[in-house]
């Protein structure tokens, strides 16, 4: 399944509001993204999310990040850590629900994410990685607690939990 950008106007694109809450079209950093240009993380993980803050743009970015990492060929944490985040946040009551003009592409990026999640997971060697990608699949799956902890705690605080041990 090929994933690609929601079809919406200039205008449409221009008004999708970011963690900040504020005005933010993702498109410019995920052409240079794309383009090879790391920098551009800072830029997204800066404007998609702020401190549990999603919006619009957050979700409309997704397809974007899927594309690019299905066409870069390379399993990194980034990705998998900030689509995992954006999907988490939907739960959050301060979070807009998804615009019904998103909700296509998004569910297909989704869909794109957890098939990539499989594939890569079974060479992947790096732990954080490895971590971000149990997220991912649980999440997919319905297990949205069990893809949180993944996502969000390192091995070590996990091992803490288990042992009784946390909070520190």
């Amino acid at each position: 399944m090929k994933v690609s950008d929601p079809d919406l106007s200039e205008a449409r694109w221009a008004s999708l509001l970011g963690g900040y809450r504020v005005p933010y079209d993702p498109r410019p950093a995920l052409q240079r993204l794309e383009g090879g240009d790391s920098s551009a993380w800072d830029e997204l993980w800066n404007e998609l999310h702020h401190q549990g803050d999603v919006g619009e743009a957050s979700f409309a970015a997704v397809p974007g990040l899927v594309r690019i990492r299905e066409r870069r060929g390379v399993a990194d944490w980034q990705t998998y850590t900030m689509i995992a985040i954006i999907e988490l946040a939907r739960d959050g009551s301060r979070n807009p629900a998804m615009p019904a003009d998103l909700r296509e592409s998004y569910e297909a990026a989704w869909g794109q994410l957890l098939h990539m999640a499989l594939r890569d997971l079974a060479t992947a060697q790096d732990a954080d990685v490895v971590s971000q990608l149990l997220g991912v699949i649980a999440i997919a799956r319905g297990q949205r607690a069990l893809g949180r902890i993944a996502i969000e705690f390192t091995e070590d605080e996990r091992a803490a939990m288990l042992a009784g041990e946390w909070p520190p």
